[in-house]
């Protein structure tokens, strides 16, 4: 009798990116970063782009195309062009099957996908959605759950998670949608009593977004009402913060088989030619962070200690980069997390974990492995 020599089927990654926020562009590079990092000896690979529109489509296996050119964006319309068709996500968690649905065609079966890797940033992908999506179909992936993926994309309630736990967090105000549509002057009112208790410059930003889109630094009133409405094209939703005075401080953390550790971590000097670090000066124009951050020894592990209790008070999973300021009376304050940071060449927190011993396709294949043993479901 012949022994069957057929080897073991490879775990197929769906690397799902895009999507309808305004981080789209960014998920895109990140996207090309993570298929340009996977080993493919040891996975298959499945790139799933979600249009602007919210359309999910087969991409083109393309790293090459999914980089910053210039000042030139990518954009998953570029990466699926002609292709017509939808991808669709199993509704039966008994079954993982993916389906290439195309217009007066019959569905074409694209095979089963046994992990997902989202590297969508913002709305619609780093929230929760998606992470409620996958776990009605079952299909495990990488990084938080949904409680946490929604927390951790709302600043107001990460800073009031973070109080609660004896987390430092910075001053800070909310304007809810109603608040400005219905009464914008006692709204307005609201803002700038919370200037006269912490000082200008404020920064307005949108409450649930990333990569510095959408906000502004306002050094007095009469910006204010331009900087409401710019946060306000990317969330009616919009949070108000004084300015802390400090280095900005990152902190990476990673899950291991023995829980969370924190990485070295790193410093985002003060840029000269940008009001702030804003979304060009992070990717356009690729203001370098120093890795590691020059803090000494002492402050290095309390940033660390701290990183790592952020992560435990979100119930995070997988990974998170932690945001800080060092103040000048040298306290840290925790600014923000990113339960799905930025995975591009540049980003900070490959960075940090290449600095940590941790080498990018090591970072990426750790990642898949925890969440390939990782159960969907309550847990």
């Amino acid at each position: 009798m012949s022994e069957n020599t057929q080897s073991p089927r490879k775990p197929r990654v769906a690397v799902v990116f895009g999507g309808r926020s305004s981080e789209h562009a960014i998920s895109v590079v990140t996207a090309g970063a993570v298929l340009r990092a996977i080993d493919r000896t040891k996975y298959d690979v499945l790139p799933i782009g979600i249009t602007r529109e919210g359309r999910w489509a087969l991409t083109a296996d393309a790293p090459e195309r999914m980089a910053i050119a210039g000042r030139e964006l990518p954009d998953v319309a570029q990466l699926a062009e002609g292709e017509k068709g939808g991808v669709l996500l199993p509704v039966d968690p008994s079954s993982r099957e993916v389906v290439l649905s195309e217009p007066g065609a019959l569905p074409k079966a694209l095979g089963e996908v046994d992990v997902v890797f989202p590297v969508l940033h913002g709305p619609y992908g780093e929230d929760g959605t998606l992470q409620g999506l996958l776990e009605l179909s079952g299909v495990p992936y990488v990084g938080a759950g949904v409680l946490a993926s929604a927390v951790g994309q709302d600043k107001e309630y990460m800073k009031r998670v973070f109080t609660s736990y004896g987390l430092p967090v910075g001053p800070y105000e909310v304007i809810r949608p109603r608040e400005w549509d219905r009464n914008p002057a006692e709204a307005r009112k609201k803002i700038v009593e919370f200037a006269a208790d912490h000082g200008w410059p404020l920064f307005v930003k949108p409450a649930r977004g990333g990569s510095s889109v959408g906000i502004t630094k306002v050094d007095d009133l009469s910006g204010l009402d331009e900087a409401v409405e710019e946060a306000r094209r990317h969330d009616p939703k919009i949070i108000v913060e004084a300015l802390l005075r400090g280095r900005e401080i990152e902190c990476g953390v990673l899950e291991f088989e023995d829980g969370p550790r924190a990485s070295v971590p790193a410093e985002i000097p003060p840029v000269t030619d940008h009001e702030f670090y804003d979304f060009e000066a992070k990717y356009i124009d690729s203001a370098s962070g120093l890795v590691p951050a020059p803090i000494g020894d002492a402050a290095t592990a309390e940033v660390q200690r701290l990183a790592v209790a952020a992560y435990e008070a979100v119930s995070c999973e997988g990974l998170v980069r932690a945001d800080f300021f060092l103040t000048e009376d040298g306290d840290f304050v925790i600014n923000e997390i990113n339960t799905m940071p930025g995975f591009t060449p540049i980003s900070m927190y490959p960075r940090m974990w290449q600095e940590s011993g941790v080498s990018y396709p090591e970072l990426v294949d750790r990642l898949l492995q925890a969440a390939l043993t990782r159960s969907t479901g309550l847990r």
